[in-house]
């Protein structure tokens, strides 16, 4: 598998005995694989490329730490939003590799990742992570960190840049998290917001909030694990793609 190489690395956070976990939401792949601690990580391509490359990058994994199936806890993925076929393709396997083995799911809001990702240790934090939907389009959530723990103020919403803007009028933002702002650059107005652009559902983050949604009892059946599918349409007609390129101009 082409990508990123293995990494091992020290991670106090993760206290269970083994958890794996991947995003593949997004353009980026991640998988992590945590015991006590220790973790190894790799990524690649994600989205439509996943498919290909997900369950090879598990097993290099395990094989790495000298782990079975039998041996995790539970088995996370990001379950959107983000690309269709990515989150089809981590959804599939988390319950494929979940129900052979016997071990629980534990679905994670992608967009959550990125703002875990952005938090960075502070023991308080409020953040907006907006990522790139494609089709001039962004997929955002508000989060806030508390008392050692996420909660959900805003939940997964599709918006442009001018629907999110209007959800921040009458509350600006205190930090937004994201690639969109990159994407968008001075189309998405965040006024005096923390900006934190290179925030990303890397492993590291993933994996703690893997490991903190297993102590809180998340792990649910495989067959009730979902992807979280914000947008109903992925394809725009010839007259919608020629009226964005005329507003874009």
């Amino acid at each position: 598998m082409h990508g990123d190489p293995v990494r091992e690395a020290p991670l106090n956070s993760c206290r269970m005995t083994a958890l794996l976990a991947f995003d593949t939401a997004g353009e980026r792949m991640t998988v992590v694989l945590g015991q006590g601690g220790r973790h190894w990580s790799r990524s690649a391509a994600g989205g439509s490329k996943a498919s290909a490359a997900l369950v090879p990058a598990i097993l290099g994994l395990l094989a790495e730490a000298g782990l079975g199936l039998a041996d995790l806890d539970a088995i996370a993925f990001g379950r959107g939003p983000g690309a269709f076929t990515g989150l089809r393709t981590a959804c599939s396997v988390a319950q494929g590799l979940a129900l052979g083995a016997g071990k629980p799911v534990l679905p994670i809001d992608s967009l959550l990742v990125v703002a875990e990702a952005a938090r960075a240790g502070a023991t308080s934090f409020r953040v907006w992570a907006a990522i790139d939907a494609r089709m001039a389009q962004i997929y955002a959530a508000e989060y806030r960190y508390a008392d050692g723990g996420w909660t959900t103020l805003e939940a997964p919403m599709l918006l442009d840049c001018a629907g999110l803007e209007a959800r921040w009028r009458d509350e600006p933002p205190a930090a937004v998290a994201g690639d969109a702002l990159l994407v968008f650059g001075d189309r998405l107005r965040t006024g005096a917001a923390q900006r934190f652009p290179e925030a990303r559902a890397g492993a590291e983050a993933l994996l703690a909030l893997a490991a903190s949604a297993w102590r809180d009892g998340a792990g649910v059946d495989p067959a009730l694990a979902l992807p979280l599918y914000v947008r109903d349409k992925v394809a725009q007609t010839t007259r919608e793609r020629d009226a964005l390129r005329a507003a874009a101009a």
